[in-house]
């Protein structure tokens, strides 16, 4: 659970970041978020919820 809320956070933060910039329309924003909420309703979920998952514990276990 931890993982999901720090990626919505992250995705967050970048679209602010882009609506400010001016490089994503708030149509755009709507687009990816009605994207969103279709995937996570379908029976890919579950794959990509696993592949985040993965990807972080792969990022977390790196070393500088």
């Amino acid at each position: 659970m931890a993982i999901s809320i720090s990626v919505v956070m992250l995705l967050l933060i970048l679209a602010v970041i882009f609506l400010r910039n001016g490089g994503l329309k708030v149509s755009h924003a709507l687009v990816c978020l009605l994207l969103g909420f279709s995937l996570a309703s379908t029976s890919i979920a579950p794959t990509i919820s696993s592949g985040l998952t993965a990807t972080a514990g792969i990022v977390s276990s790196l070393r500088p």
